[in-house]
Formats: C-alpha cells, sequence, structure tokens
C-alpha cells in the first residue's frame, strides 16, 4: 500500500480534519492548530504569516489552504516554490461539506470517513435553539469591536439553528461597528465565541444589554470532525441564554 502524500496544513479545522482520517499524512501545521492535541508534527507559524521557507523545505505534495484564513501572498510564494496548493472556499454548511471532501480526497483518502457521514447526517435536520428564531449580534473581536457580517459559514451555522444575524446584509464579512452602535441594536441574543477572541463569562456579556450566549468557537466556526457534535453543543448553549 503506498503511504499518503505529505501534506502541510495552513487552517486548523482541516488539519484537525487530515489527522482525523490519514494519520500520518501531516508533516506540518500552524501554532494555532490545537486539535488533536499533542499533534506531533513541525509548526510552521501562523494563518497570516507562515513561515513559506519552512514549509518548502518539508518537500509537501499538497498545502492546504482557506480563501479566508490565508494570504493570498503567501499562497502565491508557496506555488512558486514549485508546491501545489489547495484552496478551500467555504461560506455555507453545505460549503463545508463539499470542500472536506474535495480535501480529504486530494490527501489520498480512499473512502469518506465515518466523521464526514456524522456531520452530514446531523446538520440534516438540526434542531432549533429556541421555540422561535432569534436576532443576534456574533461578535468575533474587541478593542476594536467586529463582528459577523455577510457570507460567513458561522453565520449560516447560526441560521440553521434558528438564530439569524443582524448584520448578514452588511456589505462587508467582518464589519467593525463601535460598541454604542452594537448596544443599541434590536436583538434577542448576543452570540460571544471563545475564538478567535476569547469571550468570558468576565469579558463581554457586561457590554450589551440582551442576555448572552457564550459558545464554543470550534463548533461556531471550524469545518471538520466538530462539525458531528455542533448542533447539538451549539443548541444547549443558545437555549441556555434564550430569552
Amino acid at each position: 500500500m503506498s503511504a499518503p502524500p505529505r501534506v502541510v496544513s495552513l487552517v486548523p479545522s482541516l488539519t484537525e480534519a487530515v489527522a482525523a482520517t490519514l494519520p500520518g499524512a501531516l508533516v506540518g501545521a500552524t501554532d494555532w492548530c490545537t486539535h488533536p492535541e499533542g499533534l506531533a508534527v513541525e509548526r510552521i507559524g501562523g494563518t497570516k504569516n507562515p513561515a513559506t521557507a519552512r514549509i518548502a523545505a518539508l518537500a509537501p505534495d499538497l498545502v492546504l489552504a482557506n480563501e479566508e484564513e490565508n494570504r493570498p501572498a503567501d499562497l502565491d510564494d508557496l506555488r512558486t516554490a514549485g508546491l501545489t496548493v489547495l484552496v478551500t472556499e467555504v461560506r455555507t454548511v453545505p460549503d463545508a461539506l463539499r470542500e472536506l471532501d474535495r480535501a480529504l480526497t486530494a490527501c489520498g483518502a480512499r473512502a469518506r470517513p465515518r466523521w464526514l457521514d456524522a456531520a452530514d447526517a446531523a446538520w440534516q435536520s438540526p434542531p432549533p435553539a429556541a421555540a422561535r428564531r432569534l436576532r443576534a449580534v456574533v461578535p468575533v473581536w474587541r478593542r476594536p469591536w467586529m463582528v459577523l457580517g455577510r457570507d460567513t459559514f458561522a453565520g449560516d451555522v447560526l441560521a440553521r439553528l434558528g438564530v439569524d444575524n443582524v448584520h448578514a446584509d452588511h456589505e462587508e464579512r467582518y464589519p467593525r461597528i463601535p460598541l454604542e452602535r452594537l448596544r443599541a441594536l434590536d436583538t434577542d441574543l448576543a452570540v460571544l465565541p471563545d475564538e478567535p477572541y476569547r469571550f468570558t463569562a468576565d469579558d463581554g456579556p457586561e457590554s450589551f444589554p440582551t442576555p448572552s450566549a457564550l459558545v464554543s468557537g470550534r463548533h461556531l466556526t471550524w469545518y471538520g470532525p466538530s462539525m458531528a457534535q455542533a448542533p447539538r453543543v451549539l443548541t444547549a448553549a443558545l437555549r441556555a441564554a434564550a430569552p
């Protein structure tokens, strides 16, 4: 049996997906690739500042990237070095399922992994977060305050759970909105993930007049094995906070 391709992943969720499907295929990953725990591969910097020369030195057969998380200039440098780069584009749950299948096939997977089938099944009819649809503001950063805008994977995840992002029609995908404007919005809920900014019970909820749902950023924003548990995990957190 031939060995799987040597893979470098520049996306934490794709790192987790490859590790769960093709043990031993990964030879490099970013400093932000925290799942699975104890992953023993070369660390090649961040998603926005990867060490491209170090990646080239690993001689990977394939580099996995994402059009949102990684900078085009870095990907161009890798291609110039003669490397093959697969770039995913994920804005919805169906996008994620399709792109995961494409990326894993490119990495040498001979069959669709069970966890991906489980993720597909989990999102066929996810439970609503409340008896009625909720309007929510979804900050992802503070200092300055940034929120989910249009065409985001996390926004689609929430919409499928019955939570409508009030900035879903904004012209930007991650707009900066002053806190006073966020506080003045007509919303039922503030959804506060623990990444990329680590909102906690003591850092974030006090900023909003509506109830706040502290949710797992990995389940809200990562597309990979966590998608199989995401509807259950997120729904529990949203229901606990829903008015």
